[in-house]
């Protein structure tokens, strides 16, 4: 009886946070039409606090180590779950590159889109495209988060950083902040929370809320200057920085 009224409580919660999400981008739309200039710097912060709260209703309880840098950078980070992405996006005003098939997600596709997401897909050729409009992003001055990965995995490892994807942090010169995070459940890597697989959103989501609370723990490791560097020298050094934080093994690098 706890449970269910506990699952009932989750539920309405959340999509009463959805709720005022769709409003904010409704609102958003509106102002596009209106104003018909970049709104990006308004988009960022509205984000910002729309997945806070997001966070909020989520079943986690989130630990964070580390700086939130003040300068813009190229966040880097592993890829676990969707929810890296409101968790990770309630610290600092950012934007993300995600797979295209978000894009086609009911509800949370058409909230990325306004929150201005990049969508890219996997194997074409539009990543020159991707390439400019990230260093375009970067070069005014804001955040921008990236799992360099390409895919989720449970988190036990990690996967070859693909330094395509670092490009535009070497050309424009900003630095990279990388970033690891971890779901733990009884002390022990949760197997609930990676999102992978065949996965689809709904369920997994209603597996989330039926669960206990999770522990997630959120390191923003040491900033890496690119300059001097070749992507594939930055996406390494990235790489290790995170594989050290996560499972304290200095592993053989891996070239992206």
């Amino acid at each position: 009886m706890l449970k269910s009224l506990r699952f009932q409580g989750r539920v309405a919660r959340l999509l009463a946070v959805i709720g005022v999400g769709l409003l904010l981008a409704g609102w958003m739309t509106m102002l596009e039409r209106l104003l018909r200039r970049d709104l990006m710097p308004t988009r960022q912060r509205l984000t910002r606090w729309f997945l806070a709260r997001l966070s909020g209703a989520l079943p986690f309880r989130i630990h964070v180590v580390g700086i939130v840098p003040q300068e813009p950078m190229l966040w880097v980070s592993n890829h676990v779950s969707w929810t890296d992405i409101p968790l990770l996006g309630a610290l600092a005003p950012l934007s993300f590159l995600s797979k295209a098939e978000v894009r086609a997600w009911p509800v949370a596709g058409w909230l990325a889109r306004k929150a201005g997401t990049l969508f890219i897909r996997r194997g074409s050729g539009d990543s020159g495209l991707i390439g400019q409009q990230l260093g375009r992003h970067l070069g005014l001055g804001r955040h921008l988060l990236i799992f360099p990965e390409g895919t989720t995995t449970d988190g036990s490892g990690l996967k070859v950083f693909h330094s395509r994807l670092l490009t535009s942090a070497v050309e424009i010169g900003v630095a990279v902040q990388p970033v690891a995070i971890r779901y733990l459940r009884d002390d022990q890597l949760d197997e609930v929370a990676p999102f992978i697989g065949d996965d689809d959103l709904l369920s997994h989501l209603l597996r989330l809320l039926r669960n206990e609370r999770a522990e997630v723990h959120i390191q923003l490791l040491e900033p890496i200057a690119s300059a001097g560097l070749s992507r594939t020298q930055l996406s390494l050094r990235a790489r290790k920085a995170v594989q050290l934080a996560l499972f304290g093994e200095d592993e053989k690098d891996i070239a992206a």
